[in-house]
């Protein structure tokens, strides 16, 4: 559910939805989203002094409280 919530913003956010995609992986401290976009939309999901990116986050932890289960997401270039 984490990961198609993050997919779905990160969609609707960059000019090319078709290059998003978002990977889960075991962390040492949970589980972790690796989000990666087309090389010219980064700047659009990460936004201006990081905005976007920590609202991403934020989301994110908001919804992985209900199961306990720990999430962090990552943003690759």
């Amino acid at each position: 559910m984490e990961k198609d919530l993050i997919e779905y913003i990160a969609k609707s956010l960059v000019d090319d939805p078709n290059a998003v995609s978002v990977t889960e992986t075991e962390g040492e401290r949970g589980r972790v989203l690796q989000l990666s976009v087309a090389q010219g939309d980064i700047g659009k999901v990460i936004g201006k002094y990081g905005r976007i990116a920590k609202a991403l986050r934020t989301v994110l932890s908001a919804t992985s409280s209900k199961d306990g289960t720990r999430y962090t997401l990552e943003i690759l270039d």
